[in-house]
This record gives C-alpha cells, structure tokens and sequence, in this order.
C-alpha cells in the first residue's frame, strides 16, 4: 500500500475562490461576506477525477491524506471571524471530497488561527472536524505570512492545541501559507524556512517533556534540517543539550517532497527510515516537468522507488509510517478492509 501524507486541494472549484475573494472584499469594506455558495457534488468530483485521482492511479498510490490548500489558509487576511467562516468552509469541502471518495482520500484540516489571537477557536475547529472524521490538522507556526510574530512552537501560548492534539490523539503537519512579505517568495524561501525554523524552535525547547505524545511533521522533506544534520547535531551540544536532534525524532517527522533523487538519497541516508513518511504534496507548488529525467518533479514515488534501501524499510516509507503517526487513518483502512 502506497500512502501520500501530504496533499491540498489545490484544484477546489472556482465558486469556493471566488466566494473568498468576495469574503475579503467583503471584510475590507465593512460589509457582511455574501452567503456561501452551493458547489454541487459534480463539480468536486470533476476537479478531483481530473486532477488529483488521476494522478494517484497513474503513480500507484492508494491513498492521500487531503487537506486544504496551504497557500490559501491566509491566516493573516481579515480578522479571527473571517478566518474561523472561512476555515470552516474549507473543512467542509474537504469533508466532502472524502466522503465522495472514501477509499482514495482521508481529511486533515486547516485551523482558523489569526495574529495576535488565542487558539481557542482552533481547538474547537479541531475538534469538529475530528468528530467528521478527520485524521489529523495542520498548524500554521507563523500565522502573519511571513512577520513571524507568533510565539515559538514550544511556547505556553501553543498548549491549548497540543493538549487537544494529546486528547484526539491526532498529528499536525507543521505548514505555513502565503507570504505577505516581498523578501520571502511563498513556496520556495517561506515554505522552507518555516520548516526549518520549527525544528529549531523544537530543538531549544522542552516541549516534549511536557507533551511526549504530540506528532509532528515536517514537511517538504524538513526543510534544511536533514541536508545539514550536522548543524543541528552539533548545535544542540553547542547549547547543553547532549542528542537533542535525535531525541526530537521520537516526536517529529519529515516527508518526501523533495523534487530530485540526490535529495532523497540525502534524506533517507542522515533520517530514520521510521521517521520518514511518502508525500509528494502534487498539483502543488512544483508541477513541472524535469528536463533530466522527463518526468514530473512531483512524481516522487519513483524516487523511493530508486533507493537502495531493503524492502521492509520501503514499505514503512510508503504506508506503515503513517498508519503509526495517524492512528485515526490506520483505523480508517483498517476498518475498510485495508
């Protein structure tokens, strides 16, 4: 089984676009947003058949673990209100891509948080969509698009949704969304540096002391961290804390969407097999085609196919990693049969 942890809704019909550019608008001028509209089921299932879908089947997977896309969360567009209208309307969406297709698709959620404001409506968006059925959430460390203005990761601020995340027992992909500042271009120095910086906010910290269940991934294939190990090896004995880096890998995870095979040689050679998990995050930020190989950057099966690994750790890369780290999804296959 082939299980791709990191997938958008990057193809959402126009409407629910729309209904977001007319929501801010909306927002700017002091005027309540308009009502939302009705997307009919054959409009989800035209944008997934012909996108996402397809591609599984042509890669071989069997399941996506589907979120809404990242690029679109805008924490820091409106204020709290609109974030927790518009974060619910998205939820809802990908509930319903998930009900429509049951055994391609599992939902994690996008949380409605807002610069300068509490988690308390990011705990009960989290538990909502966990009561639906979702499998996990992601948690957005920088909820100003680029300011970073937030606490870091491992700070008080951040309990009430780890406490939740304790309690449901689910994981959070740790992604950021767009940028609002020039200096940093979203999916190629955003993206990346927010992954980067939360392992190091994890790395000075004690958060796991404190939450030693909590689960994270970090995505894009963790940034910089595994291509300079050494670096954060070496910074933690720098700053008192003998094997920090590895420790952290009892709680943290990273996933495969690197666009080249040196990357992944790189990635599975410095991390654990267990603490990797197949993701491809496609119709994403990186559709293109390589003019090296002549396949998709984003097909990333093929490069776990490439590596020179034994067969079981393979296998614990494309789907027993995450059936371990979202134990909502291993009981959702398990109950299909799966």
């Amino acid at each position: 089984m082939i299980i791709d942890c990191h997938g958008h809704y990057t193809t959402a019909p126009a409407a629910h676009d729309a209904w977001r550019k007319a929501q801010l608008e909306a927002h700017a001028a002091g005027q309540p947003a308009p009502p939302y509209p009705a997307i009919p089921d054959a409009a989800i299932v035209e944008t997934i058949e012909a996108n996402q879908l397809r591609l599984i089947h042509e890669r071989g997977a069997d399941m996506t673990i589907f979120s809404p896309r990242a690029s679109t969360m805008g924490h820091h567009q409106g204020d709290e209100g609109v974030s927790i209208v518009w974060s619910r309307a998205c939820n809802d969406l990908i509930a319903r891509v998930c009900a429509l297709f049951p055994n391609s698709f599992a939902a994690v959620c996008q949380l409605p948080q807002s610069p300068g404001t509490d988690l308390v409506a990011s705990v009960a968006e989290l538990r909502r969509c966990v009561a639906d059925g979702f499998v996990g959430c992601n948690l957005n460390p920088d909820p100003s698009g680029g300011h970073w203005t937030s606490p870091p990761l491992t700070d008080a601020y951040w309990w009430p949704i780890y406490e939740a995340m304790t309690e449901l027992d689910v994981p959070a992909m740790v992604h950021v969304s767009a940028s609002c500042n020039p200096a940093f271009h979203a999916t190629g120095a955003h993206y990346i540096n927010a992954d980067t910086t939360a392992f190091m906010q994890f790395l000075t910290g004690d958060l796991f002391a404190r939450f030693p269940s909590l689960r994270f991934i970090i995505p894009h294939g963790g940034g910089a961290v595994p291509y300079h190990w050494g670096r954060y090896r070496g910074l933690a004995e720098m700053l008192g804390k003998e094997g920090a880096a590895v420790r952290l890998l009892d709680n943290v995870f990273f996933d495969t969407c690197v666009y080249h095979q040196p990357g992944i040689d790189l990635l599975a050679r410095v991390i654990p097999t267990a603490n990797i998990l197949f993701g491809s995050e496609m119709v994403g930020a990186v559709r293109g085609i390589d003019p090296e190989t002549g396949h998709h950057f984003d097909d990333t099966r093929r490069y776990i196919d490439a590596l020179a690994i034994p067969e079981p750790d393979r296998a614990a890369i494309f789907a027993e990693n995450a059936r371990r780290v979202f134990p909502r999804l291993d009981a959702l296959l398990t109950g299909q049969g799966r």
